[in-house]
């Protein structure tokens, strides 16, 4: 197994996300907790030493379970990251709460990793607000030693991005984020990439496979990624790109079957790094998944000055093409969720001011009713 230095600690390159943990009979919130101890007895046997659980996996079982089967070993073998759940903003009167039952479920003194968990637009004033003490519960419990590295993790925006580090940079270890070949462009991961480099914040890696689009790629994409490396599957190609990304320490994979654990385990035992040129072609593929679907639109902003209902069009558009490229995800929704009454994609008159300015052309009014209606608006 690879492992990467956290201040000292060796952390596997490969972590266990526990999202996505094997189910009885389909159903998300039925643990298949025989197949979870299989799973974890083969993650320790291999090396991998890093567990990611959060409050709302498997509607709040996933902490349960993962704590009845981590206790059979000792503590210092391996590292437990857990979220502080902020995507509900009825959580916050709550934390102290919430906190310590997830000590309690999780059956552990500490967290080695504890975050801030899907810091976005719906929910930045929650934890920015004094009012309800996120940070100095936070830091309390480090005092403590209940919390060893505190960090974040983020969906949102780059600008809303910058605002959280803006104030609670200095006391974040570690980071989150959406990382992946795809998302490199498609969500502008390169530039969270950039600033957390910059800032020396390192980097833990949740949906590198976005959600197993990326295990399955076209026959035109992998005989271009089988001139380099013939006998490579795409999930193979999918890790290692996140892996040599700079600044990153941990790849989350969650994982639903020992099948695909022991595919991935055997991939972070060799060390095998992706050359320049094929993060290139990976990055060219990326783009390629995307365009067939999205808008095409450069974010020049020159709409924006032209709207009487004041809607922020280049953000809906990118929005919108997550939508779209997601088949009505989350992510979209829960933006939504901040943007005032009267400001919404449901709010074009379609008077098509912006769409005279566009230096793409694109039938701006078109995009906004077809967002609304997708959201159901």
């Amino acid at each position: 197994m690879e492992y990467k230095d956290f201040q000292g600690k060796d952390v596997s390159g490969l972590g266990m996300g526990c999202m996505r943990l094997p189910v009885i009979d389909g159903d998300y919130t039925r643990i298949d907790k025989e197949q979870v101890e299989r799973m974890v007895a083969h993650a320790m046997e291999h090396g991998i030493n890093y567990f990611d659980t959060a409050w709302g996996y498997h509607n709040g079982n996933s902490e349960i379970v993962m704590g009845e089967v981590l206790s059979k070993y000792p503590r210092c073998s391996f590292l437990l990251a857990d979220k502080f759940p902020g995507y509900d903003a009825s959580n916050f009167p709550k934390l102290e709460e919430i906190f310590f039952k997830q000590l309690e479920k999780c059956q552990t003194p500490y967290f080695d990793f504890y975050l801030l968990h899907n810091v976005c637009e719906s929910n930045i004033d929650f934890y920015l607000d004094p009012k309800w003490g996120v940070l100095d519960f936070m830091l309390l419990q480090k005092r403590a030693g209940r919390i060893r590295h505190l960090g974040f993790s983020v969906h949102g925006s780059q600008e809303t991005f910058q605002r959280f580090l803006e104030v609670y940079g200095q006391y974040m270890e570690f980071c989150q984020i959406q990382l992946n070949y795809l998302d490199w462009d498609f969500q502008d991961a390169k530039s969270k990439v950039k600033l957390l480099n910059m800032l020396h914040i390192p980097i833990a890696v949740m949906e590198p496979l976005r959600g197993g689009r990326l295990v399955d790629l076209e026959p035109q994409h992998m005989e271009r990624l089988r001139r380099f490396r013939p006998d490579v599957p795409a999930v193979e190609w999918a890790l290692r790109w996140c892996d040599g990304t700079p600044g990153v320490f941990v790849v989350l994979s969650g994982m639903s079957n020992l099948e695909q654990l022991e595919q991935n385990v055997e991939i972070f035992e060799r060390d095998e790094r992706l050359i320049m040129k094929e993060r290139m072609i990976l990055e060219e593929i990326g783009h390629e998944m995307t365009g067939r679907t999205s808008i095409p639109c450069t974010k020049c902003s020159y709409c924006t000055s032209y709207c009487p209902m004041e809607l922020d069009i280049p953000w809906f558009i990118e929005l919108y093409n997550e939508h779209v490229f997601t088949d009505d995800g989350f992510i979209a929704p829960m933006a939504m969720d901040a943007v005032e009454e009267g400001h919404k994609p449901k709010d074009c008159i379609a008077c098509r001011s912006c769409e005279a300015v566009c230096p793409q052309k694109i039938e701006i009014s078109k995009v906004m009713a077809d967002f609304a209606e997708r959201l159901g608006e």
